[in-house]
């Protein structure tokens, strides 16, 4: 349970599948969740906007430009002082090349039998099933 006068920290996350179902996930390179996998995102910026930040993160992380599209979900997650605020977007990528960068160590197109292969492995972050479970944006 998480108490009203936590300190929250805004993030965004982009959630991406391909044109065969996968889905866009990046091995954090860094904490919290360092060499795990996720979907790539993080703080949104003073003054942006979750638009701009979701296409600004992804573009850090994986090397590509992204047209963000509906909120899909909402998660709060520990932070090191607080709590993270995370609101997770669809996006479709259209352009660049994807390659791991800023605080990302790896990304890549994830299908189903990947997934679970790193969910049986302990390699995805806390919670992440879960959220893509229940809004139905789980990798083909």
């Amino acid at each position: 349970m998480v108490s009203d006068d936590a300190q929250r920290t805004r993030c965004v996350g982009g959630i991406a599948h391909d044109s065969r179902g996968r889905l866009l996930l990046v091995k954090r390179g860094k904490p919290p969740g360092q060499g795990l996998w996720s979907i790539p995102g993080g703080r949104v910026e003073q003054g942006e906007s979750d638009e701009r930040a979701v296409e600004r993160e992804l573009l850090e992380e994986t090397g590509l430009r992204v047209i963000v599209g509906h909120l899909i979900g909402s998660v709060v997650r520990p932070a090191p002082v607080g709590v993270f605020d995370i609101s997770d977007y669809s996006c479709q990528a259209i352009g660049g090349a994807l390659r791991p960068g800023d605080d990302a160590a790896d990304a890549a197109w994830v299908d189903a039998e990947t997934f679970a292969t790193l969910e049986r492995r302990n390699l995805l972050t806390e919670g992440l099933v879960e959220a893509l479970t229940s809004w139905n944006v789980l990798p083909r």
